[in-house]
């Protein structure tokens, strides 16, 4: 799977969320206050190495789910963010170079953000409830802002 497929899906689905391109990587909000993303979807590793964005092709999608469905996935999120160097999923039991896994976000789990490298058209599939939910919880935030 593309990710302008998921780009395409984020911006018909979502159709008052707003997004920003940095480089090759795109970051969603849930409307025009873009404080805080609902997704991302990275493509080097200039965030972080862990999961091996340099190779060919290679991105990660990240969502922001509540702790409540990070807890059912994962167990309860760590109470550290993580230093997203290579092999430090280890302690989390994550390798977070694998593909197509969905599965703690290497630096952002602490904040209940999942991952998926380079996500399987079947796999997005699993993800679009995830995706609403971060969109929901990314405008209900906004919302109490304003």
């Amino acid at each position: 799977m593309e990710p302008a497929t998921i780009i395409q899906y984020i911006a018909a689905t979502f159709p008052k969320s707003t997004h920003v391109q940095a480089g090759v990587d795109w970051f969603f909000f849930s409307g025009d206050d873009q404080k805080m993303p609902f997704a991302t979807i990275v493509a080097t590793d200039a965030h972080d190495q862990a999961s091996d964005l340099s190779r060919e092709g290679a991105y990660r999608l990240n969502v922001g789910v509540s702790r409540e469905t990070y807890a059912a996935m994962f167990g309860y999120p760590p109470k550290t963010l993580g230093d997203g160097k290579p092999g430090s999923g280890a302690a989390m039991g994550h390798d977070f170079a694998a593909i197509d896994r969905i599965m703690p976000h290497p630096v952002y789990a602490a904040m209940a953000w999942v991952c998926v490298v380079n996500p399987s058209e079947s796999t997005f599939e699993s993800v679009q409830p995830m995706l609403a939910e971060a969109y929901e919880l990314a405008a209900a935030r906004d919302a109490k802002r304003s």
